[in-house]
């Protein structure tokens, strides 16, 4: 039986708040789709404004005994979660496919590096260290001490469905806080999925609570501007972001904002080649390009951009795009009509704009939210595709001359959240990435995401950090304690 059809037997398809199940108050639900198709597979209850209070007052009602729970027990459950996770892995990666389209090697990656984060955060729930020290003046103490901030309001975006999830849900339950979690619309089986395995690994009713909704407009204001709500942590645009931070601003909610990225991927010269195209396909196409660190402008150094252009192209054109339960799929479609809209206009601007298709271009002929991977080469750098965050299979290639020039152009933006750069010069790379304006750089590497690194942004790319100690530090609040003894 799959985890789909195990979910629905079980009525795992409700709203999950306080340990029960429950449909939306008004009886409203969320038809998902699989992008493979445009088919439904499932309905899911979409909560009301009357449910997000009900999740609020539930992770209320649980915040004194959970911040009281002693850590190594809070580390237990986190363990006992990963390690479901893992037993799941295979059950867990369909399920993605199945609601979000990415090809199943890219969802059994997911679900390893989503488990990953509740084996980090066990860990570290055990090391919320203060500190204590004298008073420059002599005597007297200062002490200093990490509490839980209290119920925290978790949203996530549709492309990581496991992953964007645990990232949150993991260092909140460390630090001690209850959580509702109001997964995309788009993608809510993967959360209520997660929710059953955190309930049977011990998180006690209330401290996790999932809301999945269509109606984020309506739903999310009422959480933010109740004052048991102290932490909101979101990834997602940019444009939401900023109305997030303003109605958080009204209760002065603790935030935490993974934005939009506009990711440059820099290869100079005297790269390796190789390497370079090798690192290209991780960052460009990881999830099909659908990801907020995808690399999304390739700036190539004159003298190599005929070659890496080509070999690019020959890597790009040989993906096999189907739907992602196939074997040998490496690309899934894209999440809904608009996204595959969105890709096919791009590219028309973008040839307008003065570019030149190398491969790709166009959406297949089959059912399904597909996109050709897509290589666009003689990009003139003022086109307008390099203002956007493509979020799909489509690589703009432009030509450099001095690494001086190369910076000015990674830094064009006012988004700020990853980079990419290929050198054999150490110094160079070491003097580019401290140049760059970003949160995170690849040196000679394409895939930078690690449960132990902090990840974030700078400039309209975010605030805060996900992963490492910094991640559960996001969940904390610290009290300094005067002492006289």
């Amino acid at each position: 039986m799959s985890l789909l059809q195990d979910l629905l037997d079980q009525g795992h398809t409700g709203l999950f708040i306080g340990g029960e199940w429950r449909p939306a108050s008004d009886g409203a639900e969320i038809e998902v789709l699989d992008p493979a198709t445009a088919e439904p597979i499932a309905s899911v209850a979409s909560g009301s404004v009357a449910d997000a209070v009900s999740a609020v007052d539930a992770a209320s009602a649980a915040a004194a005994g959970w911040a009281a729970t002693a850590p190594r027990v809070r580390a237990e459950v986190l363990r006992g979660t990963f390690e479901a996770m893992i037993a799941g892995a295979d059950e867990l990666a369909e399920l993605i496919v199945r609601e979000m389209g990415k090809a199943l090697p890219e969802a059994r990656a997911e679900v390893l590096y989503a488990a990953e984060f509740f084996r980090w955060y066990s860990e570290e729930a055990v090391r919320n260290h203060g500190s204590l020290l004298t008073a420059p003046a002599g005597g007297k103490r200062i002490m200093a001490v990490h509490q839980p901030a209290g119920v925290a309001v978790l949203i996530t975006p549709w492309n990581f469905p496991a992953a964007m999830a645990t990232r949150k849900i993991a260092p909140a339950l460390a630090a001690g806080c209850p959580i509702v979690l109001k997964p995309a619309s788009d993608t809510p089986l993967t959360s209520l999925a997660m929710a059953a395995l955190l309930a049977e690994a011990g998180v006690p009713a209330g401290v996790v609570n999932v809301l999945p909704s269509r109606r984020s407009s309506e739903v999310v204001p009422p959480m933010l501007h109740d004052p048991r709500v102290r932490v909101l942590s979101f990834t997602g645009s940019t444009e939401v972001g900023k109305h997030l931070l303003h109605l958080a601003a009204d209760g002065v909610v603790n935030c935490s904002m993974e934005l939009g990225g506009n990711a440059p991927f820099l290869v100079f010269a005297d790269a390796d080649l190789d390497a370079a195209v090798e690192g290209a396909m991780v960052a460009k196409m990881r999830n099909g390009g659908q990801s907020c660190i995808a690399a999304n402008r390739f700036y190539v150094e004159d003298g190599v951009a005929d070659e890496f252009t080509a070999r690019l192209s020959a890597a790009m054109g040989s993906v096999v795009t189907g739907p992602g339960l196939e074997p040998g799929v490496g690309l899934g479609p894209l999440i809904n009509l608009p996204a595959q809209l969105g890709m096919g206009n791009l590219v028309e601007t973008a040839v307008g704009g003065g570019a030149k298709v190398a491969t790709g271009g166009h959406r297949p002929d089959r059912p399904g939210f597909f996109f050709e991977p897509t290589v666009l080469a003689e990009v003139p750098p003022d086109n307008g595709i390099l203002t956007t965050e493509v979020f799909g299979p489509i690589a703009p290639v432009v030509r450099f001359g001095t690494e001086a020039e190369a910076i000015e152009l990674a830094n064009a933006t006012p988004h700020g959240l990853a980079a990419y750069l290929y050198t054999t010069d150490l110094a160079r790379g070491l003097r580019v990435a401290d140049a760059i304006e970003s949160g995170m750089v690849g040196v000679n590497r394409g895939l930078i995401s690690d449960p132990a690194a902090p990840f974030g942004g700078v400039k309209e790319s975010g605030m805060g950090r996900e992963g490492g100690a910094e991640g559960m530090a996001e969940f904390l609040e610290e009290k300094y304690i005067a002492v006289d003894w």
